[in-house]
């Protein structure tokens, strides 16, 4: 894949795969696939401050999804922070959100940082910041968007924060921004470093452990997101539907 067209029409793909095997991977598939038709809108607009460089960023972020969905999929193992995710798919007890921050946990940090490196192979990495912040503005934008509207899919989910206290800023309190600024961090280390796989390898055992905490977020927090599930919609495909209507 070198275009985001070409990008879009196996978003597509994954999607409908998801719909048809009711897979919860397609959580994170329609929001992703939503952040890709944003990203390709801006460039055609002209928003960003290098449009053709954003559409390298965009597509070398893209594949590291796609192939770690393919690799998963083919029965060989992909970043541990991924194979958790797509793992965790399997279980019906997480909530919508679980699954969708589980997925941006490993493609925000983990695979934004080498993303960004690759496309600024052989010059400076800070003279792509500016776009890599836009990007990640979109996404926080739709999750946002999703937050907010969680009701929907999620009737009782808004009593799970004023109980749980901050017991647990994981799960209710997934920061994007955070996650940028670890992603841009790390951005740098990747980018300065000759050995690429201890890099990878490194950082991906770090993040698995942020996923493990979303998977696993104590027993308090557990019993409350147990409450919160028996009302949230169990029809992954129409879940799918409604998060596509929330992002866009």
């Amino acid at each position: 894949m070198k275009t985001i067209d070409e990008v879009l029409i196996r978003m597509d793909q994954i999607v409908t795969e998801c719909k048809s095997t009711s897979s919860r991977i397609g959580y994170f598939a329609v929001l992703y696939r939503q952040v890709t038709r944003r990203v390709r809108d801006g460039i055609l607009a002209g928003e960003f401050e290098d449009n053709p460089r954003m559409e390298v960023l965009d597509v070398l972020f893209a594949k590291r999804f796609i192939d770690a969905y393919e690799l998963w999929k083919a029965g060989k193992k992909p970043t541990e922070s991924w194979r958790l995710a797509f793992e965790a798919s399997k279980n019906p007890r997480l909530l919508v959100l679980q699954h969708l921050f589980l997925g941006i946990n490993a493609h925000i940090n983990l695979d934004l940082g080498i993303a960004a490196s690759e496309t600024m192979a052989g010059k400076t990495l800070i003279g792509i910041q500016g776009d890599f912040n836009k990007i990640n503005s979109l996404l926080a934008e739709l999750v946002d968007g999703v937050k907010a509207n969680i009701s929907t899919i999620s009737p009782i989910f808004g009593w799970l924060i004023p109980l749980a206290k901050g017991r647990d800023e994981m799960l209710l309190n997934f920061s994007i921004q955070l996650a940028r600024d670890g992603a841009w961090k790390y951005a740098g280390e990747y980018h300065a470093d000759s050995n690429k796989d201890f890099q990878v390898k490194d950082r991906d055992a770090n993040i698995s452990k942020l996923a493990q905490k979303l998977i696993n977020p104590g027993r308090f927090l557990a019993f409350l997101v147990k409450i919160v599930g028996f009302a949230e919609w169990k029809s992954v495909s129409r879940t799918m539907d409604q998060l596509d209507q929330l992002t866009k």
